[in-house]
């Protein structure tokens, strides 16, 4: 490791660093990048061994994005875009690290890069205004700016099942995946969890395992595609279009390149709409969810009629009239979960070897020594796989010890709310900064990464020529931003139908935790003009004189 040899900001010459980052994942990497562009001195730590993030932590059988490979990469880069090629639609996990892992080393990144170094805490000091990053090793390191790249699916949980460590097979969460790999072959697997990683895992391991049982409570709405092969023609257009292609992105909602849709689905015929459906779906992926129809996400009839035909498709895939009706959701409608994409998930249920559970009904009610009961009955396994996600966006900050002004531990802030300035700076927490943040947009993820750390680094920039010491949400911009968000969420079908499904994104899949919007859903385009908003008033609403509160 060594130190960017780009200059020294003069109010943090006494520091280790002018900047500490924490995560080497997607954001690590382009908020190193950016504050480099800008001249700080500029260290990322990161717990693991490698670059990667969450694309390092997860490798679980059939992890990869389900964002198409056009729009999940950086822009910022000539040289990363002319010379990285795809070689796959919908690209697995190994090749998004293999990605970032060139950026790293194409941009010259790992030499700021400190990796098996796991933060314990980060405190500020206001007399001096240095933050000091201590680790599990005992060693700490001082910085003027603290910034989180830590990513928003990354803080695992584990089954609220009691006996869990009584069960005497192999163990598995799908985060914590062997990087080795689990020989799965004659063996009886049981898989719990069915978000997009347990969607992606029951595909992949059903023709390996003897036996797999999927115990099922809630069903998801899937959106199956084909994940086909990238020629050299389909990368070389996307090469001479990368522009069009992340501009696109940039000014969806949800940060992909599409088209957005320009009509109700209660506006067209049952016939007309049966077709646009239909060729929406034989296209594949979220262009059923994003190009359909434009209020799929806001109007619950229309969302209802997008189930009813995903149903159709369940009951035509599915040979088993009674499967298909367990795997078709009945509870709630289209969007109330985080949609995910499938790749011959429901085909997987027509093996002989594939069953599945009815745990809604009939809850798992403990772990045992040989496997899992369900009521009275018990399912005897050799390996159990926990896909049962994450305490998301707010978990990895929360985790650790972040004590900002007068001794305010982040957490403790957020007890009562979430509360921050568009999901980059909290007040109480001066010069603390976050990528993808609680209450930045519900999105394809590298479109507001690369947009957040050319953001930041505008502002960094700002405030150290104009001799502002410290970026810090004032209280009215937090106020006006939790209004914001819970208004733009309740206008959307994923308050009411994401309550029924109890989602990730309102904080629902995590005991205890308070029911709210732990994501912008006013679109990603609303929110980028939030920022350039701020940017063209002079960051005005980051200058907090107010004291802190809880």
């Amino acid at each position: 490791m060594s130190i960017s040899d780009t200059g020294v900001f003069g109010s943090s010459a006494g520091t280790d660093y002018d900047s500490i980052v924490i995560g080497a994942g997607f954001s690590g990497l382009a908020i190193l990048h950016h504050l480099r562009e800008i001249g700080q001195r500029v260290l990322v730590v990161d717990a693991a061994s490698e670059v990667g993030g969450t694309w390092w932590e997860n490798n679980y059988p059939g992890v990869r994005t389900d964002s198409e490979f056009s729009y999940y990469s950086f822009s910022f880069s000539k040289e990363v875009r002319e010379e990285w090629n795809w070689t796959e639609r919908y690209p697995s996990g190994k090749e998004v690290l293999a990605y970032l892992q060139f950026v790293a080393d194409r941009l010259d990144l790992r030499r700021d890069i400190q990796f098996n170094s796991r933060v314990e805490s980060a405190i500020y000091d206001e007399a001096s205004n240095i933050w000091t990053v201590n680790f599990a090793d005992g060693h700490s390191q001082t910085a003027k700016y603290l910034v989180s790249g830590m990513g928003v699916l990354s803080q695992a949980i584990w089954p609220n099942i009691p006996g869990r460590e009584s069960f005497t097979g192999q163990l598995y969460h799908a985060s914590s995946w062997p990087r080795g790999g689990v020989d799965l072959a004659g063996k009886r697997v049981g898989i719990i969890g069915l978000g997009a990683s347990g969607i992606q895992i029951v595909p992949t391991i059903a023709p390996l395992a003897e036996e797999l049982v999927v115990f099922q409570r809630t069903p998801n709405f899937i959106v199956e595609t084909n994940n086909e092969t990238v020629d050299a023609e389909w990368m070389q257009f996307v090469k001479d279009n990368y522009d069009a292609i992340y501009a696109k992105a940039a000014n969806h909602p949800f940060g992909v390149a599409m088209e957005k849709a320009e009509k109700s689905a209660l506006e067209v015929t049952p016939e007309e709409r049966e077709r646009i459906f239909q060729s929406k779906w034989n296209e594949g992926g979220f262009h059923f969810a994003n190009e359909c129809f434009n209020d799929l996400a806001t109007n619950h009839d229309s969302s209802e009629l997008a189930s009813e035909f995903i149903r159709s498709k369940i009951r035509e895939i599915v040979k088993d009239p009674a499967t298909a009706e367990l795997l078709s959701p009945k509870g709630y409608s289209f969007n109330g979960k985080r949609v995910p994409t499938g790749h011959g998930y429901y085909a997987a249920y027509n093996r002989a070897n594939v069953a599945l559970i009815d745990t809604a009904s009939t809850p798992i009610t403990t772990f045992t020594e040989k496997g899992l009961k369900v009521g009275d009955t018990e399912y005897e396994l050799d390996v159990i796989i926990c896909a049962t996600g994450f305490d998301a966006m707010t978990g990895t900050l929360t985790n650790i010890d972040i004590v900002g002004r007068d001794g305010l531990i982040l957490r403790d802030k957020w007890k009562n709310g979430l509360r921050s300035n568009l999901g980059i700076s909290v007040n109480g927490f001066p010069n603390f900064l976050m990528s993808l943040g609680p209450q930045t947009p519900y999105s394809n993820l590298p479109v507001p990464i690369q947009l957040g750390a050319q953001w930041m680094a505008r502002a960094i920039s700002f405030a150290e020529e104009h001799g502002i010491e410290r970026l810090e949400a004032t209280l009215e911009s937090e106020q006006w931003w939790a209004g914001e968000v819970d208004r733009a969420g309740k206008a959307t079908v994923m308050y009411s139908e994401g309550r029924k499904a109890k989602a990730w994104f309102l904080g629902d899949n995590v005991a205890g935790k308070a029911e709210e919007f732990m994501v912008y859903m006013g679109g990603g385009q609303v929110y980028q003009q939030f920022c350039r908003d701020a940017e063209a008033n002079g960051y005005q609403a980051f200058f907090a004189t107010e004291p802190a509160t809880v």
